[in-house]
């Protein structure tokens, strides 16, 4: 066993495993955070750092609002905690009843989880689930793509497509599963600015993966409507229709991931409204609790919860075996209605559309920049692509993040593209501080050779 015994500021970093993090590389290069206020973190350094990630897409509202503070310590003081199974919290009915009202119409049932790793694997039993109770047992086939990040459990994973997720678990993957091709093709579509006009044809493969396997064998298509982990992956125009419209088809449940885009990062409630496609399912985790507490959740088509449940025997029995020792727990409920709150007080939604041109045009103003292989934006979000380092991946958005901290600003590393995604309540002043500070940092890491 190697242990590395080094520390920042008195912290001894040799017990704590970092996910998602190369870890031999933050023992010589660390970054800790101290404390976090308003848009800001301030870091061991002393240095305050506009959140251009709103944390890790999950708090849109910036940190420490004392209003959610507020919800959470009342409800700890009512109950803490109450059994997830035969019985529930009032506060997980109002705000089940409250998320269903926000999502398109029809999908007005909510299963609570802890994360979007949970919620993709439930939507994921949901999906088999119903089609078994259908009398279709045979659909079992699962249908993700290329490039897609749907979690870390183990369905998430199979039918996610970043391969740095799959390969070393490649004896675990679920049988079963298909991807379809990501829609990114920088020789047709690169600095598009929102939706890129050529794609729309790719949804096409989804027939031939039908073809292949019949119809009768595929229980479910799950896809991001936006591809946030991978670099802010946008959807062609009418690309997401035609898949709705393959689906309806053939009979084939469509779930939308939104544990990113949910909750107003694409400037509406869901995806599913902006981009005017309704799912039978939506996977959201993150902005609901605005990253405070963990929670996370699957909105279901009605009939798809009538099915189940009216089909699940005896009345005292259980209907769906699944679910969580936190599913609706009210503290994390408490705090998701608070957020709901200041969303609705603060109109924060809107506030999300009005800076969406404003983070477009401040990320588009650095294309020609030594480098730049890419800039790709929709709702409040974005990501500039760079050219590697040769041999050396990822070495050239490291360094870009680590210049961006020197210069005042967090930004996310995905693979070699830089993601931004401020938080809602940021000013149109601050995301244009973003952008200007991540082209000054672009310039310094394209000094790597």
């Amino acid at each position: 066993m190697t242990t590395i015994n080094n520390s920042s500021g008195g912290i001894d970093m040799s017990a704590y495993w970092l996910p998602f993090t190369p870890n031999r590389y933050f023992q010589h290069h660390p970054k800790i955070m101290q404390s976090a206020k308003g848009a800001y973190y301030y870091d061991d350094h002393g240095r305050k750092l506009f959140d251009g990630l709103s944390g890790l897409w999950c708090s849109p509202l910036g940190h420490a609002d004392p209003r959610i503070g507020a919800a959470i310590q009342k409800q700890f003081e009512t109950m803490d905690y109450c059994p997830a199974f035969q019985m529930a919290s009032e506060t997980a009915f109002r705000l089940a009843s409250r998320i269903a009202k926000m999502a398109p119409a029809g999908l007005d049932k909510v299963f609570f989880t802890n994360s979007g790793s949970e919620a993709v694997d439930t939507a994921l039993k949901i999906a088999i689930g119903y089609h078994r109770v259908m009398g279709n047992a045979s659909r079992t086939r699962l249908i993700g793509r290329d490039r897609a990040y749907h979690g870390v459990g183990i369905a998430g994973i199979s039918v996610g497509g970043m391969v740095a997720n799959r390969k070393m678990f490649a004896s675990m993957m679920m049988p079963g599963v298909d991807h379809l091709p990501h829609t990114l093709n920088l020789s047709q579509m690169a600095f598009s600015r929102g939706q890129p006009k050529w794609g729309a044809h790719l949804a096409e493969e989804l027939e031939k993966i039908v073809t292949l396997h019949d119809a009768n064998t595929i229980a479910a298509v799950i896809m991001e409507p936006v591809q946030g982990s991978t670099g802010v992956i946008v959807p062609p125009d009418g690309y997401l229709q035609k898949i709705r419209e393959i689906c309806t088809k053939h009979g084939i449940l469509l779930i939308f991931d939104e544990v990113i885009t949910g909750f107003g990062r694409l400037g509406a409630n869901f995806g599913a409204d902006r981009f005017g496609v309704t799912p039978d399912m939506i996977t959201f985790a993150k902005g609901i609790t605005n990253g405070v507490i963990p929670m996370g959740g699957v909105i279901v088509r009605g009939d798809i919860y009538d099915s189940i449940i009216t089909n699940g025997g005896q009345e005292q029995s259980i209907e769906f075996f699944h679910g969580y020792t936190y599913s609706g727990h009210p503290i994390p409920a408490a705090a998701g209605h608070a957020v709901l709150d200041i969303f609705e007080s603060d109109d924060l939604v809107n506030r999300a559309r009005a800076l969406e041109p404003v983070l477009e045009d401040g990320l588009h103003a650095l294309k020609g920049k030594s480098g730049i292989l890419d800039i790709r934006n929709f709702g409040l979000s974005g990501a500039v692509e760079l050219d590697p380092v040769p041999g050396k991946p990822g070495l050239r958005s490291m360094k870009v993040l680590e210049a961006c901290i020197e210069k005042g600003a967090l930004v996310r590393v995905a693979g070699d593209a830089i993601a931004a995604g401020p938080p809602f309540i940021s000013t149109p002043e601050e995301v244009q501080f973003l952008c200007s500070v991540l082209g000054e940092a672009i310039d310094v890491a394209m000094q790597i050779k």
